[in-house]
């Protein structure tokens, strides 16, 4: 497994995001999460922490015309992509927990793929979740499992830990199914249902790339890094880099990156 280049890196992180992760890992679970929305013609769709617009572009293109999709993320690098790969759609710069929505708006759906885990405040994006629903609105969310429960997020992070410490991934820090139906419910949420999905994820030629862009994401949430002047964090992102490449060879099926990744799905109505 080749390393990758430095050259490839002078790109923005949202560029990288949708290059190489959200057709193999974020769309599987996109299309699962809009499965269990329930759909139909002439919805009004919000996506909460869209990204770069994966949600939002598949619901566009389930509901066609007569649709409402708009996207919500704090991100203005994230909302740059999503609208330079979907211009018609609503893009809003915005915080989850202060939705840029007024109170004489409202939609049929909201969803929030891999976002909630994300919030400092939970409670109030879920309740700003349920104010922007119409009356018997569909909500769908998802979080990914736990490190443990992933045995190759799990073994990365060990080697990370190796050379920054204990630390929080925050990407898998609200796998609780019984935290999630709670949070719902405290928002005033009702039918409350919590799946477990899991698909093998598998990255062609890209298995590299992974490693470094999940270094990336771990070193920006240690707090060890933090303190570290930008000489020692490189030097940081490239051993990890370099040990995680070691130990992904265990799921290496060719040149494949191979791995089973699983999410909750939540649903409920407003």
């Amino acid at each position: 497994m080749a390393a990758p280049s430095q050259r490839l890196f002078t790109s923005s992180l949202p560029e990288l995001y949708e290059r190489f992760l959200v057709g193999p890992l974020f769309r599987p679970f996109a299309k699962e999460l809009l499965d269990r929305a329930d759909l139909t013609e002439n919805d009004r769709l919000l996506d909460i922490a869209c990204g770069t617009g994966i949600v939002a572009r598949l619901a566009q293109e389930r509901l066609g015309a007569g649709g409402r999709v708009a996207g919500v993320d704090a991100s203005p690098g994230m909302l740059a992509m999503a609208r330079s790969t979907a211009p018609a759609i609503d893009w809003r710069e915005g915080d989850a927990a202060r939705l840029p929505v007024g109170n004489n708006e409202t939609f049929d759906i909201v969803t929030c793929h891999q976002g909630l885990q994300f919030f400092a405040d939970k409670p109030a994006a879920t309740r700003e979740m349920r104010r922007v629903l119409a009356a018997g609105g569909r909500l769908a969310l998802g979080t990914w499992h736990r490190v443990d429960e992933i045995p190759l997020m799990r073994d990365l992070q060990s080697v990370a830990e190796g050379h920054l410490g204990t630390f929080v991934d925050q990407r898998h820090s609200f796998g609780d199914p019984d935290a999630i139906r709670r949070l719902l419910a405290e928002a005033g949420f009702g039918m409350i249902r919590v799946e477990t999905v899991t698909h093998t994820i598998r990255m062609s030629d890209g298995a590299a790339i992974f490693a470094r862009l999940n270094t990336m994401a771990i070193v920006a949430m240690s707090a060890a890094a933090k303190i570290m002047t930008d000489e020692q964090r490189a030097q940081a992102v490239a051993a990890i880099t370099n040990d995680s490449v070691v130990a992904m060879q265990r799921y290496l099926d060719g040149n494949d990156l191979v791995w089973d990744l699983g999410t909750n799905i939540a649903t409920a109505r407003a």
